[in-house]
């Protein structure tokens, strides 16, 4: 009996979880009469509350139509997401790997002084280093261009104390007796550390596409042309007298961060674990 209470529970947590998606869902399959008249409170400042459906009366793909065939502006952002989020992640990859090992299995001096000022700045929201970025950013004339997002995310901290983790966690023996076999440190890196660190590597990855595919704040602060800005600046701007492409929009700026997450919830699900161990 409690088991099916427990379930009972858990499918109702998960619906009211799902709603948005499937509010969103539904709306993206909407006419304009439709959607105008669930929303007219909205549009109208009345104080009536706004009604909603998850089956549409009269099913329509218009609006998918006018995104995917009709609307460059949007691919145009979602091709500077893409550019965005895989130069970061590889930068991440090439800075984050080498001093997360480092870190965690050579002999630095002060590695735990070292990993605590990690922790710090990786605790440090975006409002409190946004002016110094800002300022460095102006010096180096890299303002109101994509290098203004990508490095100073390809050097953060999150992804080094994520891969961190798991690189502690290489038997020290194992890398011992390699070292008596008479490999050097970079091969012992190579193929040993990287392969059994292989999942925190992915973890970060997949973390990693999760936030900088929805940022906000970074792009609204260094960017100013909008031909820049990413697909997720692309939301906000649209009105609410065209709330069916915002549906359409929504749902296709979804279904990536989705796709990643079906394919690597295992992965996700060891790194969100791995940050909330105490050292």
């Amino acid at each position: 009996m409690g088991r099916k209470v427990a379930f009972l529970v858990l499918i109702i947590t998960a619906l009211i979880v799902c709603y948005p998606i499937l509010f969103i869902l539904a709306g993206s399959f909407m006419g304009e009469a439709e959607i105008k008249n669930y929303l007219l409170p909205m549009l109208t400042d009345s104080d009536a509350f706004v009604t909603w459906q998850l089956i549409p009366e009269m099913p329509t793909l218009r609006y998918y139509v006018e995104l995917l065939l009709d609307s460059p502006e949007f691919f145009r952002m979602f091709w500077n997401s893409v550019k965005l989020v895989v130069l970061i992640l590889a930068g991440q990859l090439a800075a984050g790997v080498p001093a997360a090992w480092a870190l965690a299995k050579m002999k630095l001096p002060f590695p735990r002084a070292l990993l605590f000022l990690y922790i710090i700045l990786m605790m440090m929201p975006f409002q409190v280093t946004m002016l110094s970025n800002y300022l460095v950013l102006d010096t180096l004339k890299l303002l109101d261009t994509h290098s203004a997002i990508i490095l100073p995310a390809v050097f953060s901290t999150f992804p080094v104390f994520i891969m961190h983790r798991f690189f502690s966690s290489v038997p020290e023996a194992l890398l011992e007796a390699a070292r008596i076999d008479g490999a050097g440190e970079l091969l012992i890196f190579v193929h040993i550390g990287i392969p059994l660190g292989s999942g925190g590597i992915i973890s970060a990855m997949m973390l990693g596409f999760l936030e900088y595919w929805n940022l906000i704040e970074q792009p609204l602060t260094f960017l100013k042309t909008k031909s820049l800005w990413p697909l997720s600046l692309y939301l906000p701007n649209i009105s609410l007298e065209n709330a069916g492409i915002a549906f359409v929009s929504s749902v296709a700026a979804f279904i990536p961060a989705l796709l990643i997450f079906i394919g690597g919830q295992d992965y996700l699900e060891q790194g969100i674990v791995a940050s909330a161990l105490k050292e």
